[in-house]
């Protein structure tokens, strides 16, 4: 995102700011557990399954509207944490 906001401003390596690790990887996960997972080809297997039924256009317009409001509440925080601010 160059055009929004320079690379030398994004703040390295923050989960914080990744939709995918904030909001996505927890609906994996909460899917993918469903039911009992016996081993790692069967764990594999099962996100891939999952990954493919993620179409949900819900899950990707509630990632980017949490990011907003993270961006806010990394400035109100002078870009210490902020998780209890959310």
């Amino acid at each position: 995102m160059p055009a929004f906001i320079r690379p030398d401003l994004w703040p390295p390596n923050s989960p914080d700011f990744n939709p995918v690790d904030y909001k996505i990887w927890s609906v994996v996960q909460q899917r993918v557990y469903q039911s009992r997972v016996h081993n790692t080809d069967e764990l594999k297997q099962c996100l891939v399954h999952v990954w493919h039924g993620m179409v949900d256009q819900t899950i990707i317009d509630s990632a980017i509207d949490e990011w907003r409001g993270r961006l806010r509440a990394c400035v109100r925080a002078k870009g210490g944490h902020f998780e209890q601010m959310l």
